[in-house]
């Protein structure tokens, strides 16, 4: 689902509604783990099929990364991820690495 290194996130599942939840909580466990990186990558080249969950989850672990002073930053977005946020008014919220 997540693969994790020391300053990484890889999302090996599609982001979509069945998954959002467990998504959401595999990500916030790592950003609130003891391990502290100024920042870290959300790696998404592995995502194949989007919806407008996956906004709300990263969105949540850009909040999350926040308060532990951590920059996280997108990896190899889905065009479809672009194009939903885009559409949602939400694309700059996104750091696009």
């Amino acid at each position: 689902m997540i693969e994790h290194g020391d300053a990484s996130l890889r999302v090996t599942v599609p982001m979509v509604i069945a998954n959002a939840r467990a998504l959401l909580e595999a990500g916030r466990s790592f950003l609130l783990s003891g391990a502290r990186q100024e920042l870290t990558l959300l790696d998404l080249a592995a995502v194949h099929e989007i919806d407008s969950s996956a906004l709300s989850v990263i969105l949540a672990w850009l909040r999350t990364a926040g308060e532990r002073g951590v920059a996280l930053r997108i990896v190899s977005p889905p065009a479809s991820l672009i194009s939903l946020a885009t559409l949602y008014g939400v694309c700059e919220l996104l750091p696009i690495a």
